[in-house]
């Protein structure tokens, strides 16, 4: 599936299909797409073009759609009821933008002091250098004079209610949100991930013909072409040999989600499916078995968050942080076995938002013991 920009006549936006075309069969074409067509539609509401627009330009469009910027910006571009960028947006929209122009000013030999603005660098740090083959050589790394400043990483994320799990299970309706409750509580698989499961991905049986894991488990294949639009996020390879899948992320399955899985599969699934292969479907509607989206599970964990009295709005992300948060607490704040786990990309990102002192441990008591000189 490819993306790109048109007019409203139809016709092909050309200086963004240019660009996009460099990342023809990923997901940041799409992502890059979205956030490309609204900085085209401010820039023709301000009267400029590629040859035109300076750095002071591109500052003051991140500034109206959300970010600190220390100058005038004008009017601000995103209305009600759209919210301005968060933080991860704002970085998107940055590196699309910078990718964007230092493209079109190379390929059309236009605008290069805009160019030379862009096309920036700065000193490595420590973290460059532990992500980096042959780090200890680099003295330089790409900037971005349009990143916004500051915005740390949340330290505490948005986790679920005490109790949450029994209490939705308590109130849902159906053997197949019974389940997605269930596989969300008991993985870090995030809502597309689930969405997108088709029927084959699963080995829920021990020993299965793909000889990867042992145990009952689940392969997250990012396929584009789902019927129901829903896709993970993580792309490692995968393939479909003798209808075997093998690949992609692999996550355990519990005896519970098995559970699950089997009363949903011989209930509803069974009287409804249609031929498409997937796993969650619709239930009810003019469009029953066809395949559920991840706008349809999230209203059912919303609403069903309500009807259980739990205090804030029910998400399926909440439930990854919580998985991941109390495999951290189990493990004492091992990392690497947190990442596995969850798949999660580094084991830095989960220690800098799930690790945490355990205040009650020997060797914080010796810590502070050997602090307050005591042990003398």
């Amino acid at each position: 599936m490819a993306y790109t920009i048109v007019w409203p006549d139809g016709t092909v936006e050309e200086e963004s299909d240019r660009f996009l075309q460099l990342y023809e069969g990923k997901g940041t074409q799409k992502t890059y797409a979205y956030h490309l067509v609204d900085h085209l539609r401010w820039r023709i509401r301000e009267g400029l073009t590629t040859a035109e627009v300076t750095i002071r330009d591109l500052h003051r469009y991140i500034g109206a759609v959300g970010a600190k910027v220390t100058l005038p910006y004008g009017q601000p571009w995103r209305l009600p009821p759209k919210r301005p960028y968060g933080t991860s947006a704002l970085q998107v929209t940055a590196a699309c933008l910078k990718g964007f122009y230092l493209h079109q000013c190379a390929e059309l030999g236009t605008n290069e002091g805009l160019r030379a603005e862009l096309a920036v660098s700065r000193l490595p740090d420590h973290a460059d250098r532990d992500r980096a083959l042959l780090g200890h050589v680099k003295s330089s790394m790409p900037a971005n004079p349009l990143a916004p400043k500051g915005g740390t990483r949340r330290r505490h994320p948005k986790m679920l209610p005490d109790g949450a799990r029994p209490e939705l299970q308590r109130v849902v309706h159906t053997a197949r949100d019974d389940m997605v409750v269930t596989w969300l509580s008991d993985t870090s698989m995030r809502i597309g991930a689930l969405c997108g499961l088709h029927l084959v991905d699963l080995h829920l049986r021990d020993g299965a013909a793909c000889g990867q894991c042992g145990p009952p488990h689940v392969h997250v294949c990012h396929r584009w072409a789902n019927p129901n639009r829903a896709a993970a996020k993580g792309k490692p390879d995968w393939e479909l040999t003798d209808g075997v899948i093998s690949g992609g992320e692999i996550f355990r399955a519990s005896p519970a989600m098995i559970s699950s899985y089997f009363t949903y599969m011989t209930t509803e699934y069974a009287r409804f499916a249609g031929g498409h292969g997937m796993l969650l479907i619709q239930l009810a509607g003019p469009r029953r078995g066809e395949p559920w989206t991840t706008d349809a599970a999230r209203g059912v964990l919303r609403r069903a968050g309500r009807r259980a009295g739990l205090p804030g709005r029910i998400k399926p992300h909440s439930f990854r942080h919580s998985t991941t948060a109390k495999v951290m607490d189990v493990t004492g704040n091992d990392s690497m076995v947190a990442k596995v786990i969850g798949n999660w990309s580094s084991t830095r990102m989960v220690d800098e938002v799930y690790g945490h002192p355990d205040l009650h441990s020997p060797k914080f008591q010796a810590a502070l013991t050997a602090v307050w000189g005591e042990d003398e």
